[in-house]
């Protein structure tokens, strides 16, 4: 307890010796209808007892009695009023005890360790005594200080420091070392995985997330939502992956020249798991690719290079925006109000023959341009070579750009690219932390990069799963000796994100989500206004300045929840997926798939199922030689949903194919839940009582009982091998 708490008792004994000298109390109790025994406690519901401090501070202590345990008063002091209240002192004679329970009468509290007498009047509701403050009476109530935040901050690694100030700022409790109990909060530098021992609480990173967000897996996300919604997808340049599309990119643009001798497009090629600008260069020829390291082929991508970007003082910028993901389900994601902008430190120029290798001018990454000799630190926030965002907003806003319609298109931009990326998040999820399996929660601080044009039309560049949070920079102070200095553009911008994003995920403002996952799909749930998050702010929070974070979703649900079809997709894929943290599906499970769904007819057989599982499943483990597990991942099943929609209805778009044929499943695996559990139910009631619950915790034997579970255990290779051709038939519609 801290100094803030005044400690009082409850001695009912001394209304127990009330009760004793004086007979007539307890006739006088008798007669009164509603009133209840003396040992009835002070206050439980609805009202409550103001305990007068020492303080301005205040608080509202209640404690409740249970009419069974009335006869063990020192007990049940001990269970209705907890920690929080221990000493409370009723003196009263024998008539006082006389009167406790008359409605209407005056009482008084003596608080133990002030002096004070707290009068009131006492009512009966009841097994209750509620006892009212007098509205004369001024209220000076106890402080309801609660216990601080623990933080781990072991692993933080770069961050620690603008971690170390927010959690100052914050008053919380930061353990550096790591700590033997749990702590609320985990602070990761790098992964989910920086600390395998945590099963409770919650960590700054999703599991996946680091292999999510890498060059190939983002295009390919990013180009299976262009298929369904090529209009809403157009802010991420085309690309092509190798070294599996070199062949198609060197075709395509073979053709274009051909078509035109004056076209010369430039191309930029990215590492896979490149960061800081690392391995980046531009091209504009696809002979001039550097396929091979050594005997190994380079993983990456090949993007378009915008070629005409907005620029400032000559400069080409891009945007580094501060995004996080607070929770997967329900979807919840703040966008940062302020960020920052980097700048190139060489004058641009369209790209050329002779400018190609340029970095200086092409490329916007800080772990580049720092190097220059033109690059300028700056303790301005509107010059130098990294300045804030809002800074340049200002600046484009006096030039006549209408800020908001830029500001929403970034909005937009965001929201699209999260929605393409949660249906892997969520397997990933669910394969490291099982439905039922204890560990913690998940939220993460994206770093989005982001390109203005010259028309304004934002476009993705990348997203940082390990955005840098340092908020000092490399500085050489004399030749050769380089130091770490601080940087008041950085701390100004990187505090305030960490900061806040720590107080949206204070244990003390979470709430249990709202949302209920469907039989095949999932609910959303109601919009949560930002001022929602956090709302009673303590005495420590009201110093603080508003939060500098944004929710954007759930708050623009409508405008953006008819983009979520993939993520239905995904919720099929795990739901069939059977075994606990597998995140493939074997030939058994798919087979189960469209058994249940009823997809297969005349036209389309069991052994056209097993044929098109193999050949888009060869592919696949072809174009992610690194898989460490056979079958067929989500991107794989997503394909050969995308090609059972195709056939089952031709005549509708891609789109509507897409979403007709996840109606078809839903509606079917709803039906087939329904009927389960009434037969579930009805079975129970022959059962003996030990076995009802396990019968009516079985929603859907058919997919969740063990038996159908070791089947596919020992059916998968056989299928293999039966269904193993020496030529595939490419033929799969019979």
């Amino acid at each position: 307890m801290g100094d803030d708490y005044v400690k009082v008792r409850v001695q009912l004994e001394q209304m127990k010796d009330a009760e004793k000298e004086g007979a007539d109390t307890e006739e006088q109790q008798q007669q009164l209808p509603g009133s209840s025994p003396p040992h009835a406690s002070v206050s439980p519901d609805p009202s409550s007892v103001t305990i007068a401090g020492s303080d301005a501070s205040s608080t509202s202590i209640t404690c409740k009695q249970r009419g069974k345990s009335r006869g063990k008063p020192g007990k049940d002091d001990k269970n209705s009023c907890g920690k929080h209240l221990q000493d409370l002192s009723l003196h009263g004679s024998a008539h006082a005890g006389k009167n406790l329970n008359r409605l209407g009468h005056e009482r008084t509290l003596h608080i133990r360790g002030t002096g004070k007498i707290l009068q009131g009047k006492s009512e009966t509701n009841g097994n209750y005594v509620s006892i009212h403050p007098s509205k004369n009476i001024q209220e000076v109530k106890l402080a309801n200080k609660r216990r601080p935040v623990t933080v781990d901050t072991a692993k933080a690694k770069t961050s620690l420091e603008a971690l170390k100030i927010s959690i100052k700022q914050l008053k919380w409790k930061e353990f550096p070392l790591g700590r033997r109990a749990a702590c609320d909060i985990y602070w990761h530098g790098v992964s989910f995985h920086d600390n395998e021992n945590i099963v409770s609480g919650q960590v700054n990173k999703f599991p996946g997330m680091i292999e999510m967000l890498r060059k190939i897996n983002m295009s390919r996300a990013v180009r299976t939502m262009q298929e369904l919604f090529p209009e809403e997808y157009d802010f991420y340049p085309r690309s092509w992956i190798l070294p599996e599309e070199y062949q198609q990119f060197s075709t395509q643009i073979r053709m274009v020249k051909e078509n035109d001798a004056t076209v010369n497009p430039t191309f930029i090629v990215k590492p896979d798991g490149g960061s800081q600008g690392d391995g980046i260069y531009l091209i504009r020829d696809p002979s001039d690719l550097k396929i091979m390291a050594g005997s190994q082929a380079k993983q990456g991508v090949v993007q378009e290079y915008i070629h005409k970007p907005l620029l400032i003082d000559k400069l080409k910028f891009d945007i580094r925006l501060y995004v996080l993901i607070k929770s997967l389900e329900p979807l919840e994601i703040y966008i940062a109000k302020e960020g920052l902008t980097r700048f190139c430190t060489e004058p641009y120029q369209e790209p050329s023959q002779k400018n190609l290798s340029h970095v200086f001018m092409h490329l916007t990454n800080y772990s580049l341009n720092v190097h220059s000799g033109n690059f300028v630190h700056s303790d301005s926030q509107n010059t130098g070579s990294k300045r804030t965002l809002s800074s340049v907003l200002y600046r484009l806003a006096a030039k006549g750009v209408d800020i908001k319609k830029v500001w929403s298109d970034i909005i937009a931009l965001v929201i699209k690219t999260v929605i393409a990326v949660v249906p892997e998040l969520k397997v990933y999820y669910q394969a490291e932390i099982p439905p039922g399996k204890p560990g913690p929660t998940c939220f993460q601080i994206l770093g989005f990069d982001i390109l203005l044009m010259k028309n304004l039309k934002p476009v993705l560049l990348e997203v940082n799963s390990n955005p840098s949070m340092r908020i000092e920079h490399e500085q050489e102070v004399a030749p050769g000796v380089y130091e770490y200095v601080p940087s008041p553009v950085d701390k100004e911008v990187k505090v305030g994100v960490i900061r806040d994003t720590l107080r949206l995920m204070d244990p003390a403002h979470r709430k249990p989500s709202v949302s209920q996952p469907r039989a095949a799909g999932f609910e959303h749930g109601e919009e949560i206004p930002l001022e929602a998050e956090i709302q009673e702010r303590s005495p420590d929070e009201a110093a603080l300045p508003s939060l500098c974070l944004k929710q954007v979703y759930p708050k623009y649900t409508k405008q953006f929840n008819y983009l979520r079809l993939v993520e239905r997709i995904a919720a099929l894929f795990i739901r069939f997926l059977g075994v606990k943290g597998n995140m493939r599906l074997g030939p058994t499970a798919f087979r189960t798939f469209i058994r249940t769904c009823k997809l297969s007819n005349s036209n389309f057989t069991m052994a056209s199922v097993d044929i098109l599982y193999i050949d888009i499943t060869r592919r696949w483990s072809g174009s992610t030689p690194d898989s460490r597990e056979a079958g067929m991942g989500l991107q794989a099943f997503v394909e050969a949903f995308f090609h059972l929609a195709a056939r089952r209805f031709k005549s509708l778009q891609m789109r509507e194919q897409v979403a007709a044929l996840l109606d078809l499943c839903e509606a079917q695996l709803e039906s087939q839940s329904g009927v389960e559990d009434r037969r579930s139910v009805s079975c129970s009631r022959a059962l003996p009582r030990a076995n009802k619950t396990q019968s009516l915790g079985l929603t859907n034997p058919q997919l969740n009982s063990p038996a159908p579970l070791r089947r596919a255990a020992s059916q998968d290779y056989r299928l293999h091998q039966r269904l193993k051709p020496r030529s595939l038939r490419a033929n799969v519609e019979n």
